[in-house]
């Protein structure tokens, strides 16, 4: 071989594996159409009403305690939620980066003693938002430990 040989190798090189990688992506291009027919196919296009009643897909990251339950518990749809004219806008939701709000309670209800066999349990009923079927009934500790200032 000799020293002329060399570069002309390389260009060879160079212009093969330029092939080979768009022939490759012809390829994903081709599998990704595919794979997009297949996907219109099952779609389909939902229109709402108002006044139709919707649940919503709750998907709680892995530690996340949502509803009440945890786990395999957890439910996967929530509602039904009857669709109104009301548009919330993002500003009203404090989003964080992760695309997670936390519902603050708005005020307690009422408050009641559990008694267990041996021992008592401190409840209380706590309104989550303005509306009347937000409600549920929570450990006194746990609300008085995240929300502190509804006991003031």
């Amino acid at each position: 071989m000799e020293v002329e040989d060399a570069p002309l190798l390389e260009t060879e090189l160079v212009r093969e594996t330029t092939e080979k990688v768009n022939i490759i992506r012809e390829c994903i291009k081709t599998a990704q159409s595919r794979q997009k027919s297949y996907a219109d196919r099952k779609r389909k296009g939902v229109e709402l009403n108002v006044g139709d009643f919707v649940f919503l897909k709750d998907s709680p990251m892995k530690g996340i305690m949502r509803f009440g339950k945890k786990g395999k518990l957890t439910p996967r749809f929530v509602g039904p939620y009857e669709i109104t004219e009301m548009i919330v806008s993002p500003e009203v939701l404090e989003i964080s980066d992760n695309l997670t709000y936390v519902v603050r309670p708005v005020t307690i209800l009422d408050r009641d003693v559990k008694q267990l066999q041996s021992k008592k349990v401190n409840l209380v009923k706590v309104q989550w938002s303005e509306d009347e079927n937000d409600i549920t009934w929570e450990l006194e500790e746990k609300v008085r430990r995240m929300h502190p200032k509804l006991f003031a």
